[in-house]
């Protein structure tokens, strides 16, 4: 009885958007706020609490600071490509965002929601954690070593804990994997 009550769940394997789909995604959003929010979870690996605890200070060009992370840690640091960097300064400075101010200040319900609706526009069940799994996905296929993938983008303590985000290699892809390394 008791080894059925305290059995240990199944691993469960998420489906990771594609790269075209994500990108179709973000171009679809029309909104400035919540186009900068999916290409911040999508392209910095970013938690949606994160994004919404997000100051117009912690923001240093392609360097985001995040203070009180869920890791424990006093502060992490999250780099950001240079053409969204580009976008997040403009975007704070037609605002203007200075200081403590949260540069989106929505709830985490309306996040959620608003993910799910920009998901939908291309006909896929989308939730915020999917553009984080995206992230790390992405990075290792592009041959960002699973090093980094883990300490940098997804700032995790544990490299086992990475290894649950990465989706499953297709039969194609690793075909397609071994001619790029041998062929």
């Amino acid at each position: 009885m008791l080894k059925k009550l305290f059995r240990p769940g199944k691993l469960t394997q998420w489906q990771i958007p594609e790269k075209e789909t994500i990108d179709e995604i973000i171009f679809r959003t029309t909104k400035a706020r919540n186009r900068l929010m999916l290409e911040l979870m999508a392209r910095g690996g970013m938690r949606v609490g994160e994004v919404l605890k997000l100051a117009a200070m912690d923001v240093d060009d392609q360097k985001l600071t995040i203070k009180n992370s869920k890791s424990g840690k006093s502060a992490e640091v999250v780099f950001i490509p240079k053409k969204l960097a580009d976008r997040l300064k403009d975007y704070l400075k037609a605002r203007g965002a200075a200081g403590n101010q949260r540069i989106f200040p929505i709830t985490y319900t309306a996040a959620r929601v608003m993910v799910k609706k920009a998901g939908a526009l291309v006909g896929v069940h989308l939730r915020p954690h999917d553009l984080r799994r995206h992230a790390a996905t992405y990075a290792s296929r592009s041959g960002v070593p699973v090093e980094i993938v883990s300490k940098v983008i997804l700032r995790h303590a544990n490299l086992s804990t990475t290894q649950r985000y990465l989706g499953k290699v297709s039969d194609v892809e690793a075909v397609r994997c071994i001619e790029n390394l041998y062929g």
